[in-house]
């Protein structure tokens, strides 16, 4: 039944494979077969069409691609159907990288409108990039073809109308603003697009229903803030861009009583309280070391994992006790 394998070439094997599902249709059989069976919905988490498809992604893109595979092979109908993430800082910080803007007032000298527009170029075209690596990873999806995302980010904020063909086969012909903002609805198929109008109507809508059931309100909270993006950090944005950066810091030393120039060296993440601190507390589970500055020999009491960084050597002497 199986041919023996003389050459482990897994990437002319994967090519195989990939041409064998092409030319006998191996998907659109599957979805065909399928049809009018118990339904099973996958909402695609989308990754941001910003850039070419990581590592990481291709990852997280094999489960995906197992599960939806594993419920159409126990005869179930699945809708297929990838996502995009189009919006957010990411995006808008590589367009303003591409255009040589540093400050968010070029962005509005420039026109609100065209960088708007730019954003969406950029999106579309690694949209395309994206769709080309999945579908040579072998992950089945009702994909859009790259190139016609490509035509279209060519024409946007243009008013020269263009013909697209959806991968239902449907063809349609308007201006590409039009045809963008109707990107993944049921009737045209392929991938959803977070920047669509249906996308961004529905989500209207539930904020409304949430409005009107009394589930949303307006109120304070203290919030991350990016001075050069003007815009409030997302949790995941802090977690992830946390990085050891070196700079010029105070310490604030904290006299021992009844020991004569002995102090607890202190740095605070709230120095307005200072004024108001009557004592320091020290932890019990950690081990401590003693210090002996090089300026005036006074001692510090220091947290012994301290002693891996390399700057106590320039300012103190050696340790005791």
């Amino acid at each position: 039944m199986f041919q023996k394998v003389t050459d482990a070439s897994f990437i002319k094997g994967e090519h195989e494979i990939l041409k064998f599902w092409e030319e006998n249709q191996t998907f659109d059989q599957l979805r065909r077969k399928n049809q009018g069976k118990p339904k099973w919905s996958f909402i695609d988490g989308p990754m941001t069409a910003n850039n070419p498809m990581g590592v990481h992604h291709a990852w997280g893109r094999t489960y995906k691609d197992a599960y939806q595979r594993y419920y159409a092979m126990t005869g179930h109908e699945l809708r297929f159907q990838n996502g995009f993430d189009c919006q957010g800082l990411w995006v808008e910080v590589e367009v303003e990288k591409e255009l040589g803007y540093g400050t968010k007032q070029e962005v509005v000298s420039h026109g609100i409108d065209k960088f708007v527009n730019e954003c969406k170029k950029r999106v579309l075209r690694f949209a395309a990039r994206q769709t080309e690596q999945s579908v040579r990873l072998g992950y089945w999806m009702d994909w859009d073809n790259p190139d016609e995302l490509r035509k279209l980010a060519e024409y946007v904020g243009k008013d020269t109308e263009v013909t697209m063909t959806a991968p239902s086969g449907k063809q349609i012909t308007d201006k590409a603003d039009m045809l963008v903002s109707r990107l993944g609805n049921s009737e045209w198929g392929g991938s959803y697009f977070t920047f669509s109008t249906e996308n961004n109507e529905t989500i209207w809508t539930f904020l409304k229903k949430c409005f009107e059931r009394g589930k949303v309100y307006r109120g304070h909270d203290v919030m991350p803030w990016s001075g050069r993006g003007g815009s409030a950090y997302s949790q995941m944005e802090v977690a992830d861009g946390r990085k050891l950066s070196v700079h010029k810091s105070v310490f604030v030393r904290f006299p021992l009583k009844d020991r004569e120039k002995e102090y607890l060296l202190i740095w605070t993440t709230t120095p307005w309280t200072l004024t108001s601190n009557v004592a320091a507390a020290i932890n019990p589970d950690l081990e401590y070391v003693k210090l002996r500055a090089k300026k005036d020999d006074a001692v510090y009491y220091f947290a012994k994992d301290n002693l891996e960084y390399q700057r106590l050597s320039r300012e103190f002497k050696e340790g005791f006790g």
